[in-house]
């Protein structure tokens, strides 16, 4: 297990006595959330009951921190248990209830009275661990690993209730051991936010960089478009005008792309980078949907689709293959850190097809067929 814990930017007020962090616009959502998806919350009461039963007895910071750390990693352990019991693929339920949480701690008074920068780390202790980060441990004497990541839902303004098949996917397969062959690979998960300073912050570098030289491939997954898009050159920027789910605007768009951040610097690399996931047994995955080998990218120039990377040696980046969000920029930074640590090492982006609220009938054929391209791929590790 690999626990690291660094900084995060939040809304703070001080006063001489106290430090109160307010709560933030995910968190304010929450009873909305409780009124139009109670059986969502009801999944993993019992752990976010049990969080705020121990609070009231962590009087210092050290109590404080063993509870967090405790009930984050319980908080992932039960969302996988409840998602692979009851059927229901609703990846709702670890979201709202992970953001329940964050509010009972906040609202702590033992909490109240940290220092800013001690609130800050415990937040973040919270924030990892809640999503996978402490259960990453491949334990099952498989012959190969695979790390797979998935995304929180996101334009909940639009719909209170949206689901995200890629986060549903990260639960589904989170431990499972897959066979081809005779050859067995053991899957482990995390779901990242859709929030830009958590990214700026260095989230994605945390959660995946330890791993880089210990598994036998690294997939992120997204919700995208109509089909499966495997997404071929991720680009550098942003250009998305989208917010992500704190409403915060980066003021990139297409007119003015611009460089994401990692640790208060600019992302350091090229403007384009590729893939290097096994195309031809990913697309043997048959099931509802397509399996795109995605090539098209968007530089100043306008729309290219090239067929290699040297193609886009002198462009400047608006979206890569899978766009000019998070998406997009998950698949570029995982896909650094590999050039950096384990050039070889498989590593890419599959966008997910869309659904719209909540569909657990086609979340499940998503997984189905996600599950499938990850069997396939054991044949090219």
């Amino acid at each position: 297990m690999v626990l690291v814990i660094g900084a995060l930017l939040f809304s703070v007020s001080e006063s001489s006595a106290t430090v109160f962090l307010d709560l933030n616009i995910e968190e304010q959502r929450i009873q909305q959330a409780i009124n139009k998806l109670p059986e969502s919350f009801k999944r993993l009461d019992t752990r976010l009951e049990s969080f705020k039963s121990s609070l009231k007895q962590s009087y210092n910071e050290q109590s404080l921190e063993t509870q967090v750390t405790k009930h984050a990693q319980l908080l992932w352990q039960d969302a996988v248990k409840v998602f692979s019991t009851d059927e229901s693929f609703d990846d709702r339920s670890l979201y709202w209830t992970r953001l329940a949480m964050s509010k009972a701690l906040k609202e702590t008074e033992s909490f109240t009275k940290l220092s800013s920068k001690a609130q800050k780390k415990l937040l973040w202790q919270f924030e990892l661990l809640s999503r996978g980060q402490g259960d990453i441990n491949f334990a099952k004497n498989s012959n190969k690993k695979i790390l797979i990541t998935g995304f929180d839902p996101f334009f909940l303004d639009r719909n209170i209730d949206q689901s995200n098949p890629s986060g549903a996917a990260a639960l589904a397969l989170d431990g499972q051991v897959l066979e081809f062959a005779g050859v067995s690979v053991e899957i482990e998960s995390v779901v990242v936010p859709v929030r830009f300073a958590d990214f700026d912050q260095g989230m994605i570098e945390t959660l995946l960089a330890p791993y880089f030289k210990q598994v036998d491939m690294i997939v992120t997954i997204s919700m995208g478009r109509t089909e499966f898009d495997l997404e071929r050159f991720p680009g550098l920027r942003r250009s998305a005008k989208a917010p992500g789910n704190l409403n915060v605007y980066t003021g990139a768009s297409s007119e003015n792309p611009l460089i994401p951040l990692l640790n208060g610097q600019a992302l350091d690399g090229p403007e384009f980078v590729e893939f290097s996931l096994p195309v031809g047994a990913l697309q043997k995955a048959k099931g509802k949907y397509k399996i795109i080998d995605n090539h098209k990218v968007t530089t100043l120039k306008g729309k290219l689709e090239p067929a290699e990377l040297s193609e886009l040696g002198n462009e400047i980046s608006v979206s890569g293959s899978g766009g000019g969000y998070l998406s997009n920029e998950i698949s570029y930074r995982s896909i650094r850190l590999r050039n950096i640590h384990n050039p070889k090492l498989p590593v890419g982006h599959i966008h997910t097809p869309r659904i719209k609220a909540f569909e657990p009938h086609t979340t499940g054929l998503i997984i189905k067929q996600i599950r499938l391209m990850l069997t396939h791929a054991i044949e090219a590790l």
